[in-house]
């Protein structure tokens, strides 16, 4: 087994071991993180009916710094959340360390309005 085969089995397991803990109802969304080596998005899930409810990305943001890109995607979700009514989440860190953009993206959205 190479090492990158290790990292990946390491992160689906880190994914899995938070994924069994959070849910998503209509009341209370689960607000979840995906990084690409280029984009970030965020998705508000109602895990009950397994809907997206709103969702973003940082494909509009721009040639802008990474946390830059990460703020942005924050405060955008928290704004079309406000739009359709949602103000508390679940958060969902999708396997990712609570660190860098992460935190950023989150920091942002409790500044948009969302509560966590």
């Amino acid at each position: 087994m190479n090492i990158l085969q290790k990292k990946s089995e390491i992160f689906a397991r880190r994914k899995a071991r938070i994924r069994v803990k959070i849910f998503g109802t209509a009341e209370r969304p689960r607000l979840t993180i995906f990084k690409s080596h280029r984009y970030l998005y965020a998705q508000i899930i109602d895990d009950t009916k397994g809907h997206t409810l709103v969702s973003c990305d940082s494909k509009k943001a721009g040639s802008k710094k990474p946390v830059e890109k990460a703020k942005d995607v924050g405060l955008e979700i928290a704004k079309k959340a406000k739009e359709a009514k949602i103000t508390t989440v679940v958060f969902d860190r999708n396997g990712y360390l609570y660190a860098g953009k992460i935190k950023v993206i989150a920091d942002a959205a409790r500044e948009g309005g969302l509560k966590f």
